[in-house]
């Protein structure tokens, strides 16, 4: 859900980069060995490039033996090291839909909506992988995913398990981080395969950042002097159990159930000195407090000519979220501040069937899903009276019960047109009721069509060729409905009933290129034409909503490549490089220019080498992190959040410490610095200037050790 909240300070010291989170990134960059002619290095060498993946058409496979060199505990391991491909965690979901992420598990997709696969794949001891899969999505028979899709055949028998830590100490501002990890148990009982899992991973942090901060006049006078500290703390632990039932016969289910709590806290001090006034302190504070659980299944059996699926989900999230700003005075004025709470009680009901079949040379499915979405939010706001109470005063639109009722229906086809070329396309609608009670009452209903082609094309064994024309309806959070403060900025949102989802036609193109001994690269390139695009429009002379704008277009180049450094001497020496660029257009709603839109991601670049030593357990490597957003628009203010230069670290690991894999990094080495440039207008952005913010904070070295092994 989208928060307000003191995130807008500090973009990367709060969402931390993923160089600087965890020495195993985040969001996984392939970084193993191209399958390649065998070397003639001696087979028990683990630096060793191993020996060519078996090919069959347009598959790849890799063995275990392909990935010794990394010693991996966890199926996770194995698939951040495989070249030329990434893990794509697909966006927010409209309910079920269909594909769902690029990774496949014994040939299903992932079970479950909240089941990420970067976990999914962590509970997977490498132990039980039998052999790892590297297909083209439209060769497949399971609507919606595109690009490179990769299966993991694991055999699940004996009782087994994984475990990490991954503990984190930065040099300012916050305490250590000392209770990130995940533990996991899975094993056979009978038809049952069974998998329960302990985790404190996603959201885990503790981060900050301190430095000055000028603020100057719309003259461009200097007017107020500031020095603020800012820490964030925050926790995720989740308790999750995947089961999974073989009969009878062909029949197959599956059982998916978990629950989590979100912890976050966060404090910023700010000393202020502004020119010509009374020198003051104002303490921000933010909280939040969150439980949510889910539970989900499915089962697959045969029926007529083909075979029926049918899927239930229901969930809920309760988060009780806080804000308060208080100004304290050296004079001893009485206090300043103001609070902002809300209550926000979401649940979602998901039911779909599938059914699929062979006919006509081809393989058809036919989808048909309900959905039933529901919000129930408070929202209030508070200001400091001179007795030092917060005093409730009114927020128009704060408080509501959002609504939707949804059903689609698709049917799609896949059919290879020669040995070589495989089409798969796919035709549906969707029709929804979105509803509004509380201080504003509304009903709407929408009717919209989506569907996609593609066609995957094998040029030859060392090059794959793929290109898709896609329609998208995309997701909305039902807190845009609703009115709220930042009491941060001194922002405010509107309460907009007349929020539609954005629509998005989609056109790609992307290649993987085997390099032989070299390594091998993916790139992509695309181009989205969105309508009912999500952003601030004005409300009447000086406020403003989020709502919908008519139309914006998004385009860029994704690449992702491994480079082995086998053929010119180094052995066991590699390059991963991910390189993301995009740009965006879409006409102001106030000034009528053409501009990005608000906060989006316009480059990303990681690098990581690493150097696994020949005839050792040693491996050794360097990484870097640099990204860049567009800037924040809003209609009275305009905001551009900076990291730089870019954050460099170095680690060290040993992949055989008492049995376990333990490895020790040191994260910004150069000393990276969140940077923020903030105008605020008199009163719209094509207006005077009020004010002018300009700061620039340190973050510090962070140091992290992980340690993982399986029992």
């Amino acid at each position: 859900m989208r928060r307000v909240s003191i995130f807008l300070l500090s973009a990367s010291a709060l969402a931390c980069p993923a160089l600087a989170q965890d020495p195993a990134p985040t969001a996984p960059v392939p970084s193993a060995p191209a399958p390649t002619a065998q070397t003639d290095a001696p087979p028990s060498d683990p630096a060793a490039v191993p020996p060519p993946a078996a090919s069959g058409g347009d598959v790849r496979t890799y063995t275990p033996a392909d990935f010794a060199r990394y010693s991996p505990t966890t199926a996770h391991d194995m698939v951040r090291n495989i070249p030329g491909f990434s893990i794509v965690e697909q966006e927010e979901r409209r309910g079920l839909g269909q594909g769902g992420v690029n990774v496949l598990i014994n040939g299903e997709r992932i079970s479950g909506k909240s089941n990420d696969a970067v976990a999914a794949l962590g509970r997977i001891s490498a132990a039980n992988v039998t052999r790892i899969e590297v297909r083209d999505a439209a060769t497949l028979n399971i609507p919606g995913l595109s690009g490179q899709v990769v299966n993991i055949v694991a055999n699940i028998g004996a009782v087994s398990g994984t475990f990490s830590y991954n503990p984190q100490f930065r040099w300012y501002n916050t305490e250590p981080r000392l209770f990130t990890g995940e533990v996991s148990v899975n094993g056979r009982l009978g038809p049952v395969e069974y998998t329960i899992g302990l985790a404190n991973v996603n959201d885990s942090f503790r981060n900050g950042n301190d430095g000055p901060e000028l603020v100057y006049d719309g003259l461009g006078n200097l007017t107020d002097e500031r020095y603020e500290v800012l820490t964030v703390y925050g926790d995720r632990p989740r308790v999750s159990g995947t089961f999974r039932i073989d009969g009878p016969g062909s029949s197959v289910g599956n059982l998916n159930l978990s629950y989590e709590r979100y912890y976050f806290d966060a404090r910023e001090d700010s000393d202020r000195f502004p020119f010509g006034q009374v020198a003051r302190f104002r303490l921000l504070e933010e909280r939040e407090r969150e439980w949510n659980y889910e539970i989900g299944g499915d089962y697959e059996f045969a029926l007529g000519p083909g075979r029926l699926k049918l899927i239930g989900v229901t969930s809920r999230e309760y988060s009780p979220f806080s804000q308060q700003a208080v100004f304290s005075f050296a004079d001893d004025s009485p206090d300043q501040g103001s609070r902002f709470t809300r209550t926000a009680d979401e649940t979602e009901t998901i039911a779909r069937g599938e059914y699929s079949w062979r006919m006509w040379g081809a393989d058809w499915q036919y989808s048909l899903e309900g959905a039933l979405n529901r919000l129930d939010n408070v929202s209030r706001l508070f200001i400091l009276d001179d007795a030092g109470d917060f005093v409730e005063v009114p927020l128009p639109g704060g408080a509501a019960v959002v609504e939707e009722d949804r059903a689609e229906a698709n049917i799609t086809m896949t059919r290879a047109l020669n040995p070589a070329l495989t089409l798969q396309a796919s035709l549906g609608a969707e029709y929804s009721t979105i509803s509004q009670s509380g201080d504003v009452e509304l009903t709407r209903t929408f009717y919209r069509p989506k569907g996609f082609v593609s066609l995957a094309w094998t040029v030859d064994s060392s090059l794959n060729l793929r290109a898709r024309l896609e329609r998208k309806v995309g997701q909305l959070d039902f807190n845009d409905f609703v009115a709220s403060v930042n009491v941060s900025s001194g922002s405010e949102n509107e309460s907009n009933p007349n929020l539609v989802p954005p629509q998005t036609w989609l056109a790609e193109v992307s290649a993987t290129k085997n390099l032989g001994p070299w390594g091998s690269i993916t790139a992509r390139l695309f181009h989205e034409a969105i309508t009912d695009i999500v952003d601030q429009i004005p409300v009447g002379d000086d406020a403003e909503a989020i709502g919908n704008l008519d139309s914006a277009t998004r385009y860029g180049i994704e690449w992702t490549s491994t480079f082995n450094f086998d053929p010119i001497g180094i052995r066991g020496a590699k390059l991963d490089l991910t390189v993301n660029v995009a740009r965006s257009r879409l006409t102001d709603p106030l000034t009528g220019e053409r501009r990005p839109i608000s906060v989006d991601q316009q480059s990303y670049i990681e690098a990581e080498f690493r150097h696994d030593i020949p005839g050792t357990e040693v491996a050794y490597g360097f990484e870097l992190e640099r990204y860049r957003e567009a800037p924040s628009f809003r209609l009275n203010e305009f905001g551009q959040f900076n990291t730089v230069p870019a954050f460099i670290g170095a680690y060290l690991e040993h992949k055989d410490v008492l049995g376990l894999r333990v490895r020790g990094s040191v994260f910004n080495l150069f000393g990276s610095r969140d940077d923020f440039y903030r105008e605020v207008y008199v009163n719209r952005r094509d207006g005077p200037i009020l004010f002018i913010e300009d700061r620039s904070r340190r973050i510090g070295p962070i140091f992290s050790l992980s340690i993982n092994g399986t029992f």
